[in-house]
Formats: C-alpha cells, sequence, structure tokens
C-alpha cells in the first residue's frame, strides 16, 4: 500500500469518526426543563416592564421535533397582577384614617332642636305694630309681629346667667356673613378659663356670628346666626340673640334699618 493511499484512508476514517460524534451530539438532543423554582411565589411577585405587574401568559414550548420525541408537560406561568401597596404614615399603625371634618368633642349630645323652636306661624296678640320684633327671653323665643294678631315666631339662644338684659333698640346696621371682633372683656373672661379667642375672625361658616347679623342700636349686642345650632333654645350667649343661619338669613330678609326691637 503506498503511503498516498494510506493517507487517503487515514483522512477517510477521521471524517467518518467526526461525522458520527456529530451525530452523537445533535441528533438526539434532549429535552429542555425548566426547573420548578422559577414557578416560586416569590417569581410570581416579579414586576414586569415599567414596574407594573404584568398580566400576560407566557408559555415555555419545546421544538416541534422533541414534542414528538418525549411528551413533555407544558409548563406556564402566569404573573399575576399584585394590588399597589397602600402607604401608610408611621403613626397609622394599620388603623383606619380621620376623616376630615369639623369634630366638635365637647359639643352636648343634644343634636337637633326641640321642633317648637323652629319657624312658624302663631297666634300674637300685641299692641305693637307689623314689622316689630319681640323677643321672649325666658321663653327663647323671637317673635315677628304680623298683620290680623298673628307672628312669625323663631327659637333662639340667649344670654347665660349673669347677661341677661331687657330694653327696647332699633336695628341700626345689617351684614351678611360679619366679621367677629370680641370685645377685650370677653377676651379677658375667655383666657380666664384657658380660651384663647382671636382679635378678630372673617366672617364664614366657622364665625359665631354665622351668616348674618343685625346690630342694636348703639351696644355690642346683635341679633345673629351661630355655627352652634343645638344651643338654640338655650341660655349660652354672653347676651346677643343667636338663631340658626337658615333662620336668621328667612328673618334679615324680612327687617329693615330701623325695625323696633323690644328685648324682655
Amino acid at each position: 500500500m503506498t503511503t498516498k493511499t494510506l493517507l487517503l484512508a487515514l483522512g477517510l476514517t477521521t471524517a467518518l469518526c467526526n461525522t458520527a460524534l456529530a451525530n452523537d451530539r445533535y441528533g438526539d438532543r434532549p429535552p429542555v426543563i425548566v426547573s420548578p423554582d422559577l414557578a416560586a411565589p416569590w417569581v410570581m411577585q416579579l414586576a414586569g416592564p415599567n414596574g407594573r405587574s404584568a398580566a400576560t401568559v407566557r408559555q415555555y414550548r419545546q421544538p416541534q421535533n422533541d414534542r414528538q420525541q418525549t411528551a413533555q408537560p407544558r409548563v406556564i406561568y402566569r404573573e399575576q397582577a399584585q394590588p399597589r401597596p397602600v402607604r401608610r404614615g408611621i403613626f397609622d399603625r394599620g388603623q383606619p384614617r380621620a376623616q376630615q371634618v369639623a369634630m366638635r368633642p365637647n359639643a352636648p349630645a343634644r343634636s337637633r332642636i326641640d321642633p317648637q323652636f323652629l319657624p312658624q306661624m302663631v297666634a300674637y296678640d300685641t299692641k305693637e305694630k307689623p314689622g316689630t320684633l319681640v323677643i321672649d327671653t325666658n321663653n327663647r323665643f323671637l317673635y315677628l309681629v304680623m298683620a290680623d294678631g298673628q307672628a312669625r315666631r323663631y327659637g333662639v339662644g340667649v344670654g347665660k346667667p349673669g347677661f341677661e338684659w331687657a330694653g327696647e333698640h332699633k336695628v341700626t346696621r345689617k351684614a351678611e356673613w360679619p366679621s367677629w371682633i370680641p370685645p377685650q372683656e370677653m377676651i379677658n373672661r375667655e383666657a380666664a378659663k384657658g380660651h384663647y379667642l382671636p382679635a378678630r375672625m372673617d366672617g364664614g361658616p366657622e364665625n359665631p356670628l354665622g351668616a348674618r347679623a343685625m346690630y342694636l342700636g348703639s351696644t355690642l349686642y346683635r341679633i345673629h346666626g351661630t355655627n352652634a345650632p343645638w344651643t338654640i333654645g338655650s341660655a349660652v350667649s354672653s347676651g346677643c340673640i343667636r338663631m340658626r343661619n337658615e333662620d336668621v338669613t328667612d328673618l334679615y330678609g324680612r327687617v329693615d334699618v330701623g325695625t323696633k326691637v323690644i328685648v324682655m
């Protein structure tokens, strides 16, 4: 055998061996098996693109040839949408957040006024002319005298013990949503109790003078609304006559500057 023949034989043998090895390596590829750890709960909670949980269903698919050779189960992964975490303050401690409303922790238990203090037409025998205001502080009523022995009656709050007064005046001024400037005597008196009043308070729903005010003569007394309607029918003021906001608004439209007011 010549040297050329020998080299040819060796080359054919090497080629055949390499082909066999290649066929052994790539002919029957084993199925790809995904680790069960990838289905663990913590994997399901991973966020998708843009930090949001994806709702898509991903499937692992084997090549067509492999599925024909081995019947491996199809693995399906579902990324479940997770609820957004609720941010809580360090003082929340899991408790429901308090509603932002006007709270009156020291308000009396009575939240409704007695029906007798609601506005109503009543028979009223008086010698005063129609349009006159008569305030009965003992019974907590204000009467607007009408014609034919009738009067429109409203419930009021009056001066507390030590602040009662009586007299006759006229309405000298009217104001809508009046500002409140407490007199210095009141500021000092309340400060002694531990209550500190503002030097001035603009008109509004929280203002003690309420929606309307009618000033009496040159005094500091007024017929006005209130931010505490549950006090109607009680003796709680510093001498002013207080009414529900809806009632004082109604009366305000029926009374003119110069109206006679009798307090008894």
